[in-house]
């Protein structure tokens, strides 16, 4: 088992998601499958982004996704959001995703994302929203 120091930099935005890396959750290598990583990186980014648009949003794009470190079983796992351009009906998010590892006190850095969101009228199509 190796050690990881203390990152340098902190994470930058809001909580938007927290949840428990499972052993279910695991590729054949054992580490955490990184679609499961990407799936809660994506509700965490929608969650924000529905919050400040008070409407539906769905995801229309991953513009950028960097894997940085392995996430393990038993890692408490914590997405962060904020907002990097806001338009007429879309918003892109930029995502990191941090870990606190069992047995460690300190955050560290596994991925990080840039994904947008569109807000949709009950029939699908986009819709300007009010920008708050």
């Amino acid at each position: 088992m190796t050690t990881e120091e203390p990152q340098q930099d902190s994470p930058q935005g809001e909580i938007s998601l927290r949840v428990l890396a499972m052993p279910a959750d695991t590729n054949p290598g054992g580490h955490i499958f990184g679609g499961w990583v990407l799936g809660h990186m994506d509700i965490a980014g929608a969650i924000h982004a529905g919050s400040l648009t008070s409407m539906r949003t769905v995801t229309v794009a991953v513009d950028a996704m960097k894997f940085h470190k392995p996430v393990h079983v038993g890692d408490e796992v914590t997405c962060y959001t904020r907002v990097a351009r806001t338009g007429r009906t879309s918003i892109t998010m930029l995502i990191e995703t941090w870990v606190r590892r069992r047995h460690n006190t300190y955050p560290v850095k596994v991925t990080e994302g840039r994904f947008t969101y569109v807000a949709i009228d009950n029939d699908s199509n986009p819709i300007e929203f009010a920008k708050k």
